[in-house]
């Protein structure tokens, strides 16, 4: 099964302070302690933010996908503002998916405000 789902949030926060926050380890930090009714906990199991770092994301009883999930970040492009992971363990994986991979995209749409794709 091959598969694509895309989403753009527009945010009114500058794309380069969005980027600093999604690109290592601080954002698993904030939606642990944020949002943990939708994303439970996210541990930082290995690495220190680069590319080869691996979290698990520990979801909420409430969740459709309650369980976990285990990825691995295999790219991230300060440059271009993306970063990608993918998913080793639990998760869709588990579900018996071969590939599942996160891409985050962040676009400046103005100086004050950008788009998270």
């Amino acid at each position: 099964m091959h598969g694509h789902l895309s989403q753009d949030t527009l945010v009114d926060v500058p794309a380069t302070v969005v980027w600093d926050v999604c690109r290592g380890l601080e954002l698993g930090n904030l939606v642990s302690k944020l949002l943990p009714d939708v994303y439970g906990r996210v541990q930082f199991l290995e690495g220190d933010g680069g590319v080869g770092t691996i979290v698990k994301i520990t979801y909420p009883p409430e969740r459709p996908e309650s369980g976990y999930v285990i990825e691995r970040f295999t790219k991230i492009d300060n440059e271009n503002r993306v970063k990608e992971a993918e998913a080793i363990e639990g998760g869709y994986k588990a579900l018996g998916l071969d590939l599942v991979r996160y891409r985050w995209e962040i676009l400046e749409k103005d100086s004050e405000s950008s788009i998270i794709r």
